[in-house]
């Protein structure tokens, strides 16, 4: 039995696929192309695949079958909560990774690519093409420029606006936004060890924010695919440390 919940208030438009145990509230609008995997909760008045906010791009009406654009793809046990905004991707699906939560009043412009247990807080706002890792945490009214990466295991400030690249597992806050050390607790409750922390700690407190100088290093898992992630990541800007 698929056992979902959708609310006969609720608009769930051609081209929108939902998986199992799928929870969707009163007043919110699915448009396709859609993908919602299994145990994903969609809150009132959530909003999810309206056309990019792109001059150069159809504004095309989804909701008669006009279904054009890269989609968005809300993963497994995801949390879409009540006045959500979350636009179609332009060359890749939009994407809300497995476990994520979006909070109220949260937009995801077009391209964006959130990853697995990350936290988006009321009223912040991610910019086009932006990549942000799992495990992130953005506090409330923070604001993302598009096409920046924010590494795994980050945590941002309320009302931060970031514009430059953050490696992984740094705090960062101020205006402009300053990287202020580790955030080490994040990684200790990620499952990290000691030995990989201080690895790290040296590293940024050197200034070696590329992670350049510690390129042989052997990192363990998880900080493996943050730090490989990170030194993928082309033309990175990252943000300077605080004085």
């Amino acid at each position: 039995m698929n056992q979902n919940r959708i609310s006969s208030h609720a608009f769930v438009g051609p081209g929108v696929e939902l998986g199992e145990r799928v929870a969707v509230g009163p007043g919110a609008v699915l448009l396709g192309p859609c993908v919602i995997e299994d145990d994903a909760w969609i809150g009132p008045g959530a909003q999810v695949g309206a056309p990019p906010e792109m001059t150069d791009h159809l504004q095309n009406s989804a909701w008669t079958g006009e279904l054009e654009h890269a989609g968005v793809l809300i993963r497994r046990g995801a949390v879409i909560r009540e006045g959500a905004v979350i636009h179609q991707g332009s060359y890749r699906a939009t994407t809300v990774g497995v476990g994520s939560w979006v909070l109220n009043r949260a937009y995801l412009a077009h391209d964006v690519l959130l990853g697995d247990d990350a936290t988006v807080s009321a009223g912040v706002s991610i910019g086009g093409h932006c990549v942000i890792g799992d495990r992130v945490n953005l506090g409330m009214n923070a604001s993302v420029h598009q096409r920046t990466f924010i590494g795994a295991g980050c945590m941002v400030g309320m009302g931060t606006p970031v514009a430059r690249d953050l490696p992984p597992y740094v705090k960062a806050f101020g205006s402009p936004a300053r990287i202020h050390g580790l955030n080490a607790i994040g990684m200790q409750r990620h499952g990290i060890d000691e030995a990989q922390i201080q690895a790290l700690r040296a590293a940024y407190e050197t200034e070696d924010l590329l992670l350049e100088r510690v390129a042989g290093h052997e990192w363990g898992h998880p900080l493996s695919a943050a730090v490989a992630q990170w030194q993928a990541r082309e033309n990175r800007r990252p943000a300077a440390l605080a004085v």
